[in-house]
């Protein structure tokens, strides 16, 4: 492989935090090793870490487009020490990651509009919507379904590692390029996916991409995204006037990707938020509240489901004509979010939707950690059947590599806690 070296950019954790941003279910092709996150994107395997300070990326290049051989069982991994000059990385991490708004700005803007943003955001800083491909965005949100995010990722991987062109790898790992709608337009594509597990998303993925591709393949999903954040490397156009129900693109765009098979309402608005560039598409789900199970399973599917458990706890939806989730209340959902938080309501709702996630909560406050850690010293103390240490060994273990949790101060707050463990 052609590989370019280390570069860095000026990011603060306030600015991006990697390690929130890319596992909040948004994109589910990122893998993290050894504190560095990889994936194949774009014509090349990417390769991003950061510390306090900078984001630093790399970029990985096949020598040619055709798929490259298994490699020798002594692989080193890249080669390097190759020429920068048509490397458009810095752009794309640039696009990818959507670091030209001023994320700063935009929580001050939001918590100034709204009291829960305040309170809830400063654990959460960083948090940044991503500019994704829209296809690989609109295959990913299919495959959500009543699904989680292990069963996602392991969904975009088979689908990569099948019909995707191979890029390179990284030591002996494989990464994979997202395949086209045309390629899996085969009419072959939907029973091998069925053998693969994808069960009736298979059908949604293969029906989808035969009518993309009937529509002019990738091309047709791009002309729905919001102008004002365009395909890498086109003009900036204005996107019109914000409305209560968003901006006539959001709504054309929104509309559009309906006719799609395996495309309802909250998919089609998490592809608008997530993959085509309009800010106040807030997904939420039909089928209403998470139950307990989808809680503790961390189910991703479930996204917007949240949005719906946020809207009745925090903004007091759930009563009278809106106590279910019809299209009415979905509108007003939507409505009542983008009356707070302008034209970028849906990525202000993302901070709050992680701040949900069960594997965030433990940022959230003391307060709620205490409450946590009088309720374990309870279950220790009445439970004889298991080793006390245990327990508490494996309730405080940290997130490895969470730079984000270090640089806000919680890596100290969860040591005096298990301190407090300890004494029990």
């Amino acid at each position: 492989m052609r590989t370019i070296a280390w570069q860095q950019l000026p990011v603060s954790l306030t600015e991006l935090c990697l390690d929130t941003t890319l596992r909040c279910g948004q994109s589910f092709r990122w893998r993290k090793v050894d504190d560095i996150w990889h994936c194949g994107l774009n014509g090349r395997v990417l390769s991003l870490r950061q510390d306090s300070a900078h984001l630093y990326y790399q970029s990985a290049f096949p020598h040619n487009t055709v798929n490259l051989p298994t490699p020798p069982s002594s692989s080193p991994g890249y080669t390097s020490g190759h020429s920068q000059e048509d490397d458009d990385t810095e752009a794309l991490v640039h696009h990818y990651l959507n670091l030209e708004p001023n994320l700063t700005e935009l929580y001050e803007q939001w918590s100034t509009a709204d009291a829960n943003f305040k309170k809830k955001a400063p654990r959460f800083a960083g948090v940044r919507v991503l500019r994704q491909d829209a296809w690989e965005a609109l295959v990913g949100f299919i495959c959500s379904s009543n699904n989680n995010i292990i069963r996602i990722s392991q969904m975009m991987e088979k689908l990569c590692t099948h019909y995707g062109p191979l890029l390179g790898y990284v030591v002996t790992t494989p990464y994979y390029d997202m395949p086209p709608p045309s390629v899996l337009a085969d009419p072959k594509v939907e029973s091998h996916l069925r053998q693969l597990g994808f069960g009736y998303r298979a059908k949604y993925l293969y029906q989808t991409a035969n009518l993309i591709s009937q529509k002019g393949d990738q091309g047709w999903l791009d002309s729905l995204r919001n102008p004002e954040k365009p395909v890498m490397g086109q003009k900036i156009s204005p996107a019109g006037e914000m409305q209560p129900g968003g901006r006539e693109g959001y709504r054309v765009a929104h509309e559009a990707l309906l006719t799609l098979q395996g495309v309802g309402p909250k998919v089609a608005d998490c592809v608008c938020l997530m993959g085509l560039g309009w800010g106040e598409a807030v997904p939420v789900d039909t089928h209403g509240m998470l139950s307990l199970r989808d809680k503790l399973s961390q189910t991703t599917a479930n996204k917007s489901a949240l949005v719906w458990q946020i809207a009745q706890r925090d903004y007091k939806f759930g009563k009278g004509k809106h106590s279910s989730l019809t299209k009415a209340t979905y509108d007003a959902v939507g409505n009542r979010f983008r009356s707070l938080w302008g034209k970028e309501a849906g990525w202000a709702h993302s901070v709050l939707f992680t701040a949900d996630l069960r594997v965030f909560a433990e940022r959230l406050s003391s307060k709620i950690e205490m409450a946590q850690v009088k309720e374990e010293e309870m279950v220790v103390k009445h439970e004889t059947s298991f080793d006390s240490k245990i327990i508490t060994k494996k309730r405080v273990k940290e997130e490895p590599g969470d730079d984000c949790l270090q640089e806000f101060g919680l890596t100290s707050a969860r040591k005096a806690t298990a301190k407090r463990r300890r004494k029990v």
